[in-house]
């Protein structure tokens, strides 16, 4: 491989609960040296669920690292021992109450590949049926139901600043032949 660093040291730094910091010395191809700092993370999923009206599901939450609510696909964590598939189902249960058929990926996000080793895995369904909505304990959230159409037009707007989501609308809109935007 062409490009490539080879990791001599790693030295932890942090580890928490959802991350793992480190700082690491690299050896880069021409063969000096350069520091690196890594966050892992489990990674994620996301899911652009599509209703029977041609409505993306929603949630609507504070997010605090940017100290603002954000409006966002139902999206979380991945957890030990499932799927990224069987996570997604599970989320979408979980902060909205509905249940998908259908589900297709979208394909693997990288939000920060600068520094951050996140994988979110993207998902498009169509919800077939609601059951009960059940967050996690000091999960806190309202669940809002958005045309396809006005989706992406608000993603063009800026309106949706969050990547993941952005990502998920608009390749739903490519692969449904739904959602074209006004220019």
């Amino acid at each position: 491989m062409k490009h490539f660093e080879k990791t001599i040291e790693s030295e932890d730094i942090f580890n928490g609960h959802v991350i793992h910091v480190m700082h690491d010395k690299v050896e880069l191809e021409d063969g000096s040296s350069a520091m690196r700092e890594v966050v892992a993370h489990p990674g994620g999923v996301a899911v652009a669920a599509l209703t029977e009206n041609n409505e993306l599901l929603f949630v609507r939450q504070f997010r605090y690292p940017y100290k603002e609510v954000l409006l966002e696909l139902p999206a979380g964590k991945l957890e030990k021992g499932q799927s990224p598939l069987d996570n997604a189902k599970r989320e979408l249960l979980e902060e909205t109450g509905a249940v998908g058929r259908q589900y297709m990926t979208l394909g693997k996000l990288y939000p920060s590949p600068g520094y951050c080793g996140e994988i979110i895995h993207l998902y498009f369904c169509r919800v077939d049926h609601y059951g009960n909505q059940s967050l996690d304990e000091g999960e806190f959230l309202d669940v809002e139901r958005i045309p396809l159409d006005k989706a992406v037009q608000m993603v063009l707007n800026g309106e949706l600043p969050d990547a993941k989501t952005q990502t998920a609308v608009l390749k739903t809109a490519m692969l449904t032949g739904l959602g074209t935007p006004e220019l």
